[in-house]
């Protein structure tokens, strides 16, 4: 599952460059001192620009928790220092549902 959640943001960071969109826009991995990871996926000129997600908490254990939210602007995510992949899967759900057509 991390795997396919990787390779599914590297096709969906793939799929925004358009010799224009990297320069200005991209995503960033970086730690946390907590210890954790923060996930920052800028949305701006992508399909997915203006879609919104209630922030969503997940809260197991002290280093087992995931946050998660957009703003339309930024995909951001925080997570426990095993949870990356988690936040990885919780973007490919948010990137599905932002483009489904509605019921």
């Amino acid at each position: 599952m991390i795997t396919d959640a990787l390779v599914f943001l590297q096709s969906w960071y793939a799929s925004c460059c358009n010799d224009d969109w990297e320069h200005s826009y991209g995503v960033t991995i970086d730690t946390l001192d907590n210890p954790g990871w923060c996930l920052k996926i800028d949305l701006v000129n992508t399909p997915l620009a203006g879609a919104v997600l209630d922030r969503l908490v997940v809260e197991r254990a002290e280093d087992n928790w995931v946050h998660a939210w957009s703003n339309g602007i930024h995909f951001e995510a925080v997570c426990g220092s095993l949870n990356l992949g988690e936040v990885l899967e919780v973007f490919r759900e948010f990137v599905g549902n932002a483009v489904s057509p509605p019921d």
